[in-house]
């Protein structure tokens, strides 16, 4: 079907197809840009001539040291400059990235480098104790080689105990000859799952997919040449949502940031000149909350692509009266990071309130353009009514999905049946076909029978001028079945009561969405900034 009647000759050939690899923006960009300032930590600061020989001698070094194509390099690293350069090097020698959760536990550590088979792990000296806990709970026979990535900027100097990183470095080719894939369906990295139920999954990524988020993204992002980009997103969750392999495709620098906080975020912004960076809902709420001497003026807009659990209005409305203009996108560790994007529509929306603003903000809207339409089914996988009402799971189909999970093809066969990417999400789809997440699916409360969205709840309780974060769960009830029990976090200084909270959420929500009961604690929290809903449903059920 589509093919011409004589096609004859009409092949493919070295000069017109070359598979598609996000390796090729650093060696286009070390062609384009060999000037322009690529990476930035602190007083490291190197051109994109300097990038690309580090790569490759990283490369060559590896190479040399055993390393061979398909095998796997892990990293256990926070946003440094070292795992930047990992994003490349470890793919150019042929390798397959595995960058792994800097705050798991050693156990989980140890259970992904067996089942990975790393060959070689790169460990920042902060962790350096838990990854060598973890090779010793290893069950492999042949354990990986450890090179430690000290860092003297903040204050974790070398151990003595292992080869360094630039000692490894030192002994790689800075001419190295790229090992190029000679399939774009060819395994590029290993991301496994947080595992909150269950041992964590890997998702195997594609040099194609991660190429068309690459070039997706910037479409979304409305960029231009030269962004300089803030690595808020750790490098371990989606490769930082393919931030890092996409900045050099428009010769732009990336901001290294290793402790994430309101006073950096600022500073950064002030003294690098950061124009986007991405992160969680709980990033913006730490910006909008940030104690006067922490905050700098800046005289650009900071554009902000947000994603985790949908943010709330209220803290949407107040960020974008402080130069930040933030857009929704949503995807999972399967999609390659964001796979949807809110596109803002001007003509439509740009006479609303502020409120009203926030709130089709906060959607999760339509695919990026790398990937297919996103629908929304019942489950019997047919489409739900486009009306803002009728509730199904996100279905998601595109260049950037995973290829499946690593030695898993049961898990990888069930998430893939039907033709589309099972996400987990409940959402409605509204009639200009724009996704907007009412739950997971594991988080709606069933209450006397009625479907209460958590999500909404949450953004309820939000509007409280005293609430920083919230989290809202089902706790076990002998009448109701379930009734949402919701957890504050109020910000420094203020107070409230349980009893002001219901009431202030009663002022909102329809009765039986209310929450019957309320507790202030700070919320646990994974590395990335969303809240860890299974540790409150355990707290709920006791109190």
């Amino acid at each position: 079907m589509g093919w011409m009647k004589d096609e004859t000759g009409l092949e493919k050939r070295a000069a017109n197809y070359v598979p598609l690899t996000p390796l090729s923006h650093l060696n286009r960009a070390a062609q384009v840009f060999p000037e322009h300032e690529a990476l930035v930590y602190g007083t490291f600061r190197k051109t994109y001539a300097e990038y690309h020989a580090r790569v490759s001698r990283l490369a060559s070094a590896l190479a040399a040291r055993g390393v061979h194509p398909g095998d796997v390099v892990a990293t256990v690293m926070p946003n440094v400059p070292a795992q930047a350069e990992a994003l490349f090097g470890i793919p150019a020698c042929g390798a397959v990235l595995n960058t792994i959760n800097t705050r798991l536990d050693i156990g989980t550590i140890s259970y992904i480098l067996d089942h990975g088979e790393a060959a070689v792990v790169l460990a920042d000296t902060q962790f350096l104790g838990s990854v060598e806990a973890a090779l010793k709970e290893m069950e492999a026979e042949d354990l990986p080689l450890i090179v430690e990535v000290p860092d003297d900027q903040a204050g974790h100097p070398a151990s003595g105990r292992h080869l360094t990183y630039e000692d490894l470095l030192a002994e790689g080719d800075p001419g190295f000859a790229w090992i190029w894939p000679e399939d774009e369906w060819e395994s590029l990295a290993l991301n496994y799952t947080s595992g909150t139920t269950g041992r964590p999954k890997g998702v195997v990524y594609h040099h194609r997919g991660a190429y068309l988020v690459t070039m997706g993204t910037p479409i979304s992002w409305r960029m231009t040449l030269y962004p300089r980009l803030l690595t808020i997103v750790p490098f371990f969750h989606c490769n930082t949502w393919c931030h890092g392999w996409m900045t050099p495709v428009l010769g732009g620098t990336l901001v290294c940031c290793r402790d994430v906080t309101a006073k950096a975020i600022y500073d950064a912004i002030a003294d690098e000149g950061v124009t986007h960076f991405g992160g969680a809902p709980i990033v913006l709420n730490a910006i909008v909350n940030a104690v006067p001497e922490d905050r700098r003026a800046f005289d650009h807009t900071v554009e902000v692509f947000t994603a985790g659990a949908p943010p709330a209005a209220a803290t949407l409305a107040a960020i974008e009266t402080m130069g930040f203009n933030v857009t929704q996108v949503y995807g999972l560790t399967e999609t390659y990071g964001h796979a949807t994007e809110c596109v803002w529509k001007e003509e439509d929306w740009g006479t609303l309130t502020q409120e009203e603003r926030a709130a089709i903000k906060a959607r999760q809207g339509v695919g990026l353009p790398n990937m297919e339409p996103i629908v929304v089914t019942d489950d019997d996988m047919a489409p739900v009514p486009m009306d803002g009402q009728t509730i199904g799971e996100i279905m998601i189909r595109g260049n950037s999905v995973m290829k499946g999970y690593y030695k898993n093809p049961r898990a990888t066969a069930a998430a893939f049946k039907g033709g589309y990417f099972h996400s987990g999400d409940i959402a409605v789809q509204h009639p200009d076909t724009y996704v907007q997440i009412t739950d997971r699916a594991k988080d709606i409360i069933i209450s006397g029978g009625e479907n209460v969205s958590s999500v909404e709840v949450e953004g309820a309780l939000m509007h409280h001028p005293s609430v920083m974060l919230c989290a809202v769960v089902a706790k076990p009830d002998p009448k109701w079945g379930e009734v949402p029990c919701a957890f504050v976090e109020l910000k420094a200084g203020a107070e409230a009561t349980e009893e002001e909270i219901i009431a202030f959420s009663r002022q909102r929500l329809a009765g039986f969405k209310t929450p019957k009961h309320v507790v202030f604690q700070e919320l646990p929290k994974t590395s990335t900034g969303k809240i860890q809903k299974f540790e409150l449903r355990k707290l709920a059920a006791e109190v």
